[in-house]
């Protein structure tokens, strides 16, 4: 009876992948050349994977980045068309790996958003963010929408549509915020900004304590404006469209402006814009 030896990603190779990486050589040459030494496929691509992610690693915490954590990420490995919500088949539209990028077809139904607009309605106030400051929430003239914070599992069509992206993100509902709902009219809108929390405010530590760092942000579009009113991402020059039913993602695995998440809500130019956020956690959000 014949057996299969094992090969083992010993400290060497890694420092042997990190040195090809720094001499110039492509990915593509490095693995021609482990195979031409017998290494088996699937151990030379596993190994140059998890080596040079750890090398980009190091060297961004050398630099002062902050340490990346992990975040959300839909299941694209394969280039699906299609991802399964639970209860619902969702369409993958496009994504981007850089910034982390994903925009969904029919995340929601016309039900279903029609729903969250009449629950929230009655609620609507001015829109607030973070007082980075003490940790609290503070009227911000860079943004002008209304809005309003509908409480985890609050009621069935929160609870129904919470569970499906918890699935589709492949992240714990516990580690969402509460989904809000905004209302933007002609003239509003809502700057360029990050959603993760700074490290460097002194009002971070505090807001922390609720359940970690945000890791990612899912907007999704409940009602089409006429004119304008699109998602947008300054430092990559996208912007998605405000479609009703779908749905903008895109995560930050660290604090920092390399992850390329600049993002805004574009002014209204006629029509009214509804859309509903979720903010998500790295921990449980208490």
């Amino acid at each position: 009876m014949s057996t299969t030896q094992t090969q083992q990603i010993t400290p060497q190779l890694r420092q042997w992948i990190v040195d090809q990486a720094q001499a110039g050589h492509g990915a593509d040459a490095v693995l021609k050349s482990m195979l031409a030494s017998g290494w088996k496929e699937d151990v030379a691509i596993e190994a140059m994977e998890s080596t040079l992610q750890g090398h980009i690693e190091q060297q961004a915490v050398q630099q002062g980045l902050p340490a990346a954590i992990p975040v959300p990420d839909p299941k694209l490995a394969e280039s699906p068309l299609y991802l399964d919500g639970g209860d619902r088949q969702v369409c993958v539209l496009q994504a981007m790996y850089s910034p982390r990028v994903v925009v969904f077809g029919g995340l929601l139904s016309d039900e279903e958003c029609e729903a969250l607009i009449e629950l929230a309605k009655p609620r609507l106030a001015r829109s607030l963010t973070v007082a980075t400051k003490t940790g609290g929430e503070e009227v911000n003239a860079d943004r002008t929408s209304n809005g309003m914070f509908f409480q985890r599992g609050e009621n069935e069509v929160v609870r129904t549509i919470e569970a499906r992206l918890a699935r589709l993100l492949d992240w714990p509902e516990e580690n969402g915020e509460g989904l809000q709902v905004l209302h933007y009219q002609p003239g509003t809108e809502y700057k360029p900004h990050y959603d993760y929390f700074d490290p460097a405010e002194p009002g971070t530590p505090t807001i922390l304590k609720r359940g970690g760092q945000r890791v990612a942000t899912i907007v999704m579009y409940l009602g089409e404006p006429e004119k304008g009113g699109g998602t947008t991402f300054p430092d990559v020059h996208l912007e998605v469209a405000p479609k009703r039913g779908n749905a903008v993602f895109f995560s930050y695995e660290r604090p920092h402006p390399s992850t390329k998440t600049l993002h805004g809500g574009a002014p209204v130019l006629a029509g009214e814009k509804w859309i509903a956020t979720k903010w998500l956690r790295e921990r449980r959000f208490e």
